[in-house]
């Protein structure tokens, strides 16, 4: 299975069990990894035979910015959830990152990273 990657992706959203996330919002970052077999478009320099990948990035954007959920877990699926809908995404791997979680210590980020499948 070939490999097309987003790394990177940032959106605001309210996601979090605290009020605080719930009212200010913050940013979170999205990295994607979409498994698919690129040979058709390839062989036919067609952009209908992959995945648009502009499309994609635009999608996860409005479901970061979209209807809240208490935990990146959740977040995480529905952004897997609405990358198998597209057409020959066979396999996605998501990291959510939330580099502003409301945590006491010093810390670089916190992610999940989940994998889903058309299987």
């Amino acid at each position: 299975m070939d490999r097309v990657a987003l790394r990177g992706l940032k959106a605001r959203g309210h996601h979090g069990v605290f009020p605080k996330e719930r009212e200010e919002g913050q940013t979170f970052i999205v990295d994607l990894v979409l498994g698919l077999d690129t040979r058709p478009a390839a062989a036919s320099d067609d952009l209908t035979k992959t995945v648009h990948y502009g499309v994609v990035a635009e999608e996860v954007v409005e479901v970061v910015q979209g209807d809240p959920v208490d935990l990146i877990e959740t977040l995480a699926e529905r952004i897997a959830q609405q990358c198998l809908k597209h057409e020959g995404v066979e396999e996605v791997e998501v990291v959510v990152h939330k580099p502003d979680a409301p945590i006491t210590v010093p810390f670089d980020d916190v992610t999940i990273t989940i994998t889903r499948s058309r299987v």
